[in-house]
């Protein structure tokens, strides 16, 4: 079975393809691209080139058009004739099997679409036995309508006097017919399996959750590399890796924290991305039940980003897509250390951009819209973390009044 892993150890050299669309314009796409390139980068892929091409959809044979596609290999061929060979061709988009087998055809590198890369971050980022079995789960579900491009090398035989394309030839299988029911048979064993797994060690963290007692849960969500990871060791004095990389943490961490001898569990969960893989996201169902399951989500948000407003749309469609849009939330806008904004000449009259806008403009628009539910804060600098603490505080209290009314220790401490 084939796979698509990129050795940390030896960097590879990377081309980005992405399409300019009607629904995607040509900022919007280097935005994507530059997120991919962070992917790759995450993989540990350099990359050397992009291509974009405006279109109005992609073509269904090979994506990008054939001029594109020509123009593409003939840069390949140029850097191989210098010596720079090309590793891969990475695609922003899904590929199905027809558009990877053409382009891998014509290009003759190695191929990626966005959801086999985020795949290959997730498989060389899961640590437990749990993200290992999700991940791989995800990636025989990417595999399996996909696997007939693997068999393209072998030629249908019908075998015997009457293979020359007769009626004898009628009802005999090639070998490569064969081996495709046989790798997808093997794989929808490995599929089933897999999900009994899974199954497993869902009632062994149920019956985890039951033993926790009455405490208020509040669950970290947010886009990938926002700082929950390193807010959550902040908070809970915990030591869950945290690094400038997307997908830093797959496995979900939940630690106890007192706030003013008030008790409660926070959790840290697997951040979400544009073009989220389905797979990925019903594979990771069961590390996902600790967000169904909060009181209370702290939604972190990297207000330095140039385009956090598109994230906190992601993240609020995907907690949609979870049934938890109507959960009690707030939204902590982090690394404020690393806000930047351009201030406009007088003299230009073309309408202010995200760019010109600074931090207090932002944080009255937030708080204006939001109240309460907002606070800004920097956890790397560690600013603004104890007026974070005191709301969290008053939220946490006021959910476990309602949840558990006759816990009469804690009364006894929002007494004191």
């Amino acid at each position: 079975m084939k796979e698509f892993v990129i050795s940390e150890a030896k960097a590879e050299t990377a081309v980005l393809v992405g399409l300019i669309t009607n629904e995607q314009d040509e900022a919007k796409t280097k935005e994507y691209l530059d997120e991919l390139e962070f992917l790759a980068d995450t993989a540990g892929a350099v990359t050397v080139k992009r291509f974009t091409q405006k279109v109005n959809g992609p073509s269904s044979v090979t994506y990008v058009g054939s001029g594109k596609l020509a123009e593409i290999r003939k840069y390949i061929e140029d850097e191989a004739e210098a010596d720079r060979e090309v590793g891969m061709v990475i695609f922003d988009d899904e590929l199905s099997a027809k558009q990877i087998r053409n382009i891998e055809k014509e290009l003759k590198v190695k191929i990626l679409d966005r959801t086999s890369l985020i795949l290959d971050i997730f498989a060389m980022r899961a640590q437990t036995a749990e993200a290992k079995t999700q991940v791989e789960l995800a990636q025989h579900r990417y595999m399996l309508p996909r696997l007939q491009r693997l068999w393209t090398h072998l030629e249908r035989q019908g075998g015997g006097s009457g293979s020359g394309g007769g009626k004898g030839s009628v009802g005999l299988r090639g070998p490569g017919e064969t081996q495709l029911e046989m790798d997808r048979r093997i794989i929808l064993q490995r599929i089933t399996l897999l999900k009994q797994r899974l199954a497993e060690i869902e009632k062994q963290k149920n019956t985890q959750r039951k033993n926790r007692g009455r405490l208020i849960r509040v669950a970290l969500v947010g886009y990938t590399n926002v700082g929950k990871s390193t807010l959550m060791n902040l908070l809970a004095k915990s030591d869950v890796f945290a690094e400038n990389k997307l997908f830093a943490t797959l496995d979900t961490t939940v630690r106890k924290m007192v706030i003013d001898n008030l008790p409660f569990l926070l959790a840290d969960t697997v951040g979400f991305i544009r073009k989220l893989p389905t797979d990925l996201v019903d594979s990771f169902k069961s590390t996902l039940d600790e967000v169904r399951e909060a009181d209370l989500l702290l939604h972190v948000v990297d207000i330095s980003h140039p385009d956090f407003e598109e994230q906190i749309s992601v993240v609020e469609n995907t907690l949609k897509d979870l049934g938890c849009a109507e959960k009690p939330s707030m939204i902590v806008f982090n690394k404020i250390d690393a806000y930047r904004w351009v201030d406009k000449d007088p003299d230009d009259l073309t309408p202010p951009t995200r760019e010109n806008v600074t931090l207090d403009e932002l944080r009255r628009t937030w708080m204006a819209k939001l109240g309460d539910d907002c606070i800004f804060i920097s956890a790397r600098e560690k600013q603004n973390i104890d007026e974070l603490r005191d709301v969290m505080y008053k939220r946490v209290r006021e959910l476990h009044v309602q949840k558990y009314p006759y816990n009469d220790f804690l009364y006894d401490n929002y007494e004191s």
